[in-house]
């Protein structure tokens, strides 16, 4: 579904990924886990189109991104929650998840999203910035999950939020995956979210992927140094 090929980015002269090699099947949750400054948020920024390819190739279901502008990549099917959730504060809830539609073309919110997310049903006409931290994380991927993608980008989802609600998106994360067939990849420092919900964790340091292993061969013991500043 999602084929990084040899991926390398770098802010001017300063290379940040070097030639990573990347597959992502369909249905399936890949974790990338690492400290901070090892080049996670590069990564999907990359694969969003946010941040330029130096060279290599990424594609998805067949189709090459890398000449692609962002909004050409979301019509694509790629959609993207980024660290922060960047939701429009002053905007209701229901006015965030339409921002999403436009790329379908459809005007109404879809209930099944509202289903997912029964919380987001209770506050639609609440400003997004009136929403706490857990709240507004699943407006987020419900605007993400709007423009009915193929593949969803998480970067940092659990960043700032309360262990119960993680435990929560864990399990939404998984239906999400389940019900609509996609395919997730998320970037995380939380090693026992990213053990709840992947069925592949990655390890990525300094700009390059030095462990892949599926979830029931995963050494926690081991990608926990990686993460140990």
């Amino acid at each position: 579904m999602l084929a990084i090929s040899d991926l390398h980015v770098a802010y001017g002269q300063s290379e940040v990924l070097h030639g990573l090699n990347v597959s992502v099947a369909q249905n399936e949750i890949v974790a990338i886990m690492g400290r901070n400054g090892m080049g996670k948020t590069t990564l999907m920024k990359s694969l969003m189109g946010i941040v330029p390819t130096k060279s290599g190739s990424v594609s998805m279901d067949g189709t090459e991104l890398s000449n692609m502008k962002s909004y050409e990549r979301v019509a694509k099917g790629i959609a993207y929650v980024p660290q922060g959730r960047m939701i429009f504060s002053t905007m209701t809830v229901k006015e965030n998840i339409e921002t999403g539609l436009v790329v379908s073309g459809e005007t109404e919110v879809p209930g099944s999203i509202y289903e997912l997310f029964p919380v987001l049903l209770e506050m639609k006409n609440r400003r997004g910035g009136n929403l706490s931290g857990g709240q507004q994380q699943q407006l987020a991927i419900a605007r993400a999950l709007a423009t009915k993608p193929k593949v969803l980008l998480l970067d940092e989802p659990t960043e700032g939020i309360q262990p119960s609600i993680i435990k929560e998106m864990a399990r939404t994360l998984k239906r999400i995956r389940d019900e609509r067939g996609l395919s997730i990849v998320v970037s995380e420092q939380v090693l026992s979210f990213a053990l709840d919900i992947a069925d592949r964790v990655l390890v990525l340091e300094n700009g390059e992927i030095v462990r892949d292993d599926k979830r029931d061969a995963v050494d926690a013991a081991q990608i926990s140094k990686f993460l140990s500043v």
